[in-house]
């Protein structure tokens, strides 16, 4: 794998998630959004993520090494950081 992945979880309402994802595109860091309300099993991982809350947004990074880790509410830094490792 010669480049790493993002999938952030969140929803329509979340401003948190709207203001990393217009981070991303400035950055040009692809990403894919899945929206907890309309996908069960999403939701669910998002609230094994977190301790049984729903926090949105949570983001599934694989980075180009095939390391994983789930961060919530991160920074464009701290993504950028984990994509890279």
């Amino acid at each position: 794998m010669d480049q790493g992945s993002v999938t952030m979880y969140s929803t329509t309402w979340c401003g948190y998630c709207r203001r990393l994802k217009s981070q991303l595109d400035r950055e040009g860091i692809a990403y894919t959004e899945i929206n907890i309300e309309q996908d069960p099993d999403s939701a669910a991982f998002v609230e094994k993520a977190n301790g049984g809350n729903q926090t949105v947004p949570t983001v599934k990074v694989i980075a180009t090494s095939g390391s994983e880790s789930v961060m919530t509410n991160p920074s464009l830094a701290q993504v950028k950081q984990a994509l890279a490792v």
